[in-house]
C-alpha cells in the first residue's frame, strides 16, 4: 500500500465520525446524514439491492439533487423486510470517498498519470490485438468478480469465450463459493439451492456448519433470532471452528478440530441408521448411492489435474463404509464429544422437527469442499429433509451476484450461460446466440482462478484484465502472484473505483461506476434476480464495466456482437442473456416485470416463481406427485460416500498454530469500500490477529503487543487480540483479511478442493512470536 493512502486512510480513524466524515466526504455533513426525515418531501426515494455479500438486501436510497443522501431498508422486499446491516445502513458513503478514482490511468515511466478514456480504452484493444498476435489467443485473460453485475459478467463471456475464443475467463467467486457449485452439481446435478429464505420462518432448528452468520449474514440472521423469539422450541446449533458472535447468540456451541468437519458428518450418518431414522420412503424412491476417488491431492502444484469418477454402490455398501465413524471414534478425530455427535443427529433425525442447515465459506474453502457439500446433503436426504418449507441445506454466499453472474451466468473457465465448454449442444446454444461460428468456442476449459495467476506468472497469460475485484490482496501464496504480475512482459488493466493493491500494479486503470450510477443485475443467494436502476449520474470519466468490455469489443471488430445502443443496452443484453434459460427448470423474469418488482426467484414460470425446487407441491419443472431430482439423470438425489481425510498442511513443531482467515461485520472483503465509510473503519479500524488467553499467557502476548506470525511462505507483524469478539480453540489463531497495510494472504496457502478448484483459506500452519 502507498505511504499516501495508508496515511489518507489511517487519518479516518482518530477522528471524530463527523470530522473523518468532512474528509472523507466532503459537501456531506454526517450529522444531517444521521437525522434526516425520511418524509421530507426533498429526498426521493429509490429502491435497490445492496451491493454487499449475497443476501441481495432491498434498499431504499435517498436522493437529493444528484447526490444519494440516505438509506434505509426496503419493507417490501421479502429478503430482509426493511431490515439492514450496519453496512447496508452506510452503502451509499461508498461513492464519495475523496480518492474515488474518476479519471482513467495509463502508467509511463513507471507512473500512473491521467489520460482520457478514449486514449485508455484505445490502448487496452492494441495491447489485446498485439498479444494475441504474438502469444496467441490463450495469452489474454478476464477476471472478474462476483460484484460484476450479470451484463457485466455476460458481455465478458461473450467476447472472450464466444469471440476472441478463449475460455480465460474467472471470478473471484472461485474462491468463495466453488465447492458449492461442484457440491451441487454431483449431488443433484444442477446448480443453486434448492430452498429460500422463508425456510428461516418455518424452521425448528438451525445449524450453522463453520457460519458466522451474526457477522457475516447477520439480516438473515436477525430473521433466525426472530423466529426463535417467536417460537420458544426453536434451536440454533453454532458448529464452528472457533467461539464467534454466532456462539454466543446459539443455544449451542460446538467446536471441531479443523477440516474434521468430514468426519463429524459422517458420524451423524451413522447415527441416523444405527437410530433407525432414515426416511426410507423418502430414500428408496428419491435417492441413489455413489463413491468417486480418495487420495485426491492438494493442488499445491503448478498444472495439477484431476478428475473424479463416480461408482454406484448400494445401501448396504454405504453403511458398511460408515462403520469407520461412529460418535466415539469421530470424538477423538475432532474433538467433537461423542455425546454432541448423538445430539445433532437426533435433531435430524426427529421426524417431527424441521431443519435448516446453513454454511458458506467454513465448508467452501475447504481442500475437500466438494466432499463436505455433499455430506451434508447426505444429511438432509437420509431424513428426507429438503425442499420443502423449513428442511434445507443452504449455502450462502458472499458477494451480491456471486450466483447471478458466476455461476448462471458462467464466467468460469469451463462454463458457458448454460452448460459448460465441454458440451456440444451448449457451444451451439451459445454461438447461436452469440453469432459466432461454432468453432470459436473451445472445449476445452484453460484456467482456473488460482492456476490463471500461476499461468500470469510462468507468462503463458501476458494480458490480464481485471474488473471489480483485487487480487493483489485476496490471492493465497499471494507474494508469488503479486511478483508475477509486476514482471516484464505482462500487461494488467485494472477497472476500478479506488486504489488499491491490485491498481498498484496496474499498466491502465479504467474508472469504473459503482451500482447505483448504473444500471445493472444481481442474482442473490436464493435464486432472486434483482434489477437496479440508475439513481445518480456517474462521476468524472467513470463508465459501467459493462460499457467499458463493449468499447472494446468494437475496437477489436466485433461490432456485430455487440451492436447495443448505450440508451437500452441493459434491456437489451438482459432480453439476449435470458433464451440460454429458456426452459421451466431456469425460466428468467422478464425485464420489465424485474423493474418494477424487489426482485423474484427463478424458475419464473406462467408468473409464477418458484421458493422450492425439486418438490412438485412448488417446481413446475418437477414431475409427477412428489419429489423429482430432475437435474440427474435417474431423476434421483446422489449421496456420496466421502471419507476424513487430513489438510493440505498440519500444524507441527515447527509451526504449531492453525492460521483460519475471514471477515468481520463491519468490513467487507478487501475493505476497499468500506474502510473509506468513516464509521465503519472508526468501527475496526485495522485486522488484528485472535489468540486464546491461554497460548498468549504461554507466549508472553498481552492484548495490544505486536505479534509476528511466520508459516513457509511469508510473515507478518501485528497487533493481538485476546478475549475479543472473538476466540479461537487452542492451537489456532483467526486473522481478518479485510486490511491491506496486514497482506496475511502472504502466509495462507494456495492447496485447494481439487473437484472444484477453491482455495482453503481456514487451514494451515504457522508460528508466532512476540515482535
Amino acid at each position: 500500500m502507498d505511504i499516501s493512502r495508508r496515511a489518507f486512510i489511517k487519518s479516518a480513524a482518530v477522528q471524530s465520525a463527523a470530522a473523518a466524515a468532512a474528509v472523507l466526504f466532503p459537501g456531506i455533513s454526517f450529522g444531517a446524514w444521521k437525522s434526516l426525515d425520511p418524509s421530507s418531501g426533498s429526498i426521493e426515494w429509490k429502491k435497490t439491492p445492496c451491493r454487499f455479500c449475497g443476501t441481495g438486501c432491498g434498499l431504499l436510497v435517498g436522493v437529493s439533487g444528484d447526490r444519494a443522501v440516505a438509506v434505509k431498508g426496503d419493507p417490501n422486499c421479502s429478503v430482509n423486510k426493511g431490515l439492514c446491516c450496519v453496512k447496508g445502513y452506510h452503502s451509499v458513503q461508498i461513492l464519495y470517498g475523496k480518492d474515488r478514482v474518476t479519471k482513467a490511468l495509463i502508467r509511463k515511466n513507471g507512473k500512473l498519470v491521467e489520460a482520457s478514456m478514449q486514449e485508455a480504452l484505445d490502448l487496452v484493444a492494441a495491447k489485446m490485438k498485439e498479444t494475441i498476435k504474438s502469444h496467441g489467443k490463450d495469452a489474454v485473460a478476464i477476471y472478474g468478480s462476483g460484484q460484476w453485475s450479470i451484463a457485466d459478467g455476460y458481455a465478458a463471456s461473450k467476447l472472450f469465450k464466444g469471440c476472441i475464443g478463449t475460455n480465460n475467463v474467472e471470478a473471484n467467486a472461485r474462491l468463495c463459493m466453488a465447492s458449492a457449485v461442484t457440491g451441487f452439481l454431483t449431488s443433484f446435478g444442477l446448480d443453486e439451492p434448492m430452498g429460500c429464505y422463508d425456510d428461516i420462518d418455518h424452521a425448528d432448528v438451525f445449524v450453522t456448519w463453520g457460519n458466522n452468520m451474526a457477522e457475516m449474514h447477520p439480516v438473515l440472521f436477525s430473521r433466525m433470532l426472530a423466529n426463535r423469539q417467536s417460537k420458544s422450541h426453536v434451536k440454533i446449533i453454532d458448529f464452528a471452528t472457533r467461539t464467534t458472535r454466532t456462539s454466543q447468540a446459539a443455544d449451542k456451541s460446538i467446536i471441531f478440530r479443523p477440516q474434521t468437519d468430514l468426519a463429524v458428518a459422517n458420524a451423524i450418518c451413522y447415527e441416523i441408521i444405527r437410530n433407525k431414522w432414515v426416511n426410507w420412503d423418502f430414500v428408496k424412491k428419491h435417492v441413489s448411492f455413489h463413491k468417486g476417488k480418495t487420495n485426491i491431492g492438494y493442488g499445491t502444484q503448478d498444472h495439477f489435474k484431476f478428475t473424479d469418477k463416480a461408482e454406484t454402490v448400494d445401501f448396504e455398501a454405504y453403511k458398511a463404509f460408515l462403520e469407520d465413524y461412529t460418535p466415539e471414534n469421530v470424538e477423538k478425530i475432532s474433538g467433537v464429544s461423542a455425546r454432541d455427535i448423538k445430539y445433532m443427529a437426533s435433531l435430524y433425525g426427529d421426524p417431527d422437527k424441521k431443519v435448516t442447515s446453513f454454511w458458506c465459506m467454513g465448508m467452501n474453502q475447504h481442500t475437500r469442499g466438494t466432499w463436505i457439500n455433499n455430506l451434508v446433503y447426505n444429511i438432509h436426504l437420509l431424513v428426507g429433509k429438503i425442499s420443502a418449507p423449513g428442511n434445507s441445506p443452504f449455502s450462502l454466499t458472499g458477494q451480491p451476484s456471486a450466483c447471478g453472474t458466476v455461476r448462471e451466468v458462467g464466467t468460469l473457465t469451463h462454463k458457458l450461460p448454460h452448460g459448460v465448454v465441454m458440451n456440444e449442444g451448449a457451444r451451439k446454444l451459445a454461438a447461436k446466440i452469440w453469432q459466432v461460428p461454432v468453432e470459436n468456442i473451445d472445449p476445452k476449459p484453460t484456467y482456473h482462478t488460482v492456476e490463471m495467476f500461476r499461468a500470469l506468472d510462468r507468462g503463458d497469460i501476458r494480458f490480464m484484465w481485471i474488473q471489480v475485484t483485487n487480487p493483489m490482496v485476496t490471492m493465497p501464496n499471494l507474494r508469488r502472484y503479486r511478483n508475477g504480475a509486476q514482471k516484464d512482459g505482462r500487461f494488467i488493466v485494472v477497472s476500478e473505483i479506488y486504489p488499491t493493491p491490485t491498481y498498484d500494479v496496474a499498466d491502465v486503470v479504467l474508472p469504473s461506476a459503482l451500482w447505483i450510477e448504473r444500471e445493472g443485475f444481481f442474482g442473490n443467494s436464493e435464486r432472486r434476480t434483482q434489477h437496479n436502476g440508475q439513481i445518480i449520474p456517474t462521476p468524472g470519466d467513470t463508465m459501467c464495466n459493462t460499457w467499458q468490455l463493449i468499447e472494446v469489443a468494437r475496437r477489436l471488430g466485433y461490432e456485430k456482437q455487440f451492436p447495443w445502443r448505450r440508451e437500452t443496452y441493459i434491456e437489451d443484453i438482459w432480453n439476449e442473456y435470458i433464451q440460454f434459460h429458456d426452459s421451466p427448470k431456469h425460466r428468467m423474469a422478464p425485464y420489465k416485470e424485474l423493474t418494477v418488482r424487489s426482485g423474484i426467484q427463478w424458475p419464473y414460470v406462467n408468473g409464477l416463481e418458484t421458493k422450492w425446487r425439486y418438490n412438485a407441491k412448488y417446481d413446475p419443472a418437477a414431475k409427477g406427485g412428489g419429489f423429482d431430482f430432475y437435474g440427474k439423470p435417474d431423476r434421483k438425489a446422489w449421496i456420496w460416500l466421502r471419507p476424513y481425510e487430513p489438510a493440505a498442511e498440519s500444524p507441527d513443531s515447527e509451526y504449531p498454530f492453525w492460521l483460519n482467515t475471514g471477515r468481520v461485520l463491519e468490513h467487507w472483503h478487501t475493505g476497499s469500500m468500506t474502510r473509506r465509510v468513516p464509521i465503519l473503519h472508526k468501527a475496526v479500524p485495522e485486522s488484528y490477529v485472535e489468540i486464546n488467553p491461554e497460548d498468549a499467557a504461554a507466549l508472553g502476548i498481552t492484548h495490544g503487543s505486536n505479534v509476528k506470525i511466520s508459516s513457509r511462505r511469508g510473515a507478518m507483524v501485528m497487533k493481538a487480540s485476546i478475549n475479543g469478539r472473538g476466540q479461537p480453540p487452542k492451537g489456532m489463531v483467526f486473522v481478518p483479511f479485510f486490511d491491506e497495510n496486514y497482506l496475511i494472504n502472504e502466509v495462507t496457502l494456495d492447496a485447494f478442493c481439487p473437484i472444484s478448484k477453491q482455495p482453503d483459506y481456514k487451514k494451515c500452519a504457522v508460528k508466532l512470536e512476540r515482535a
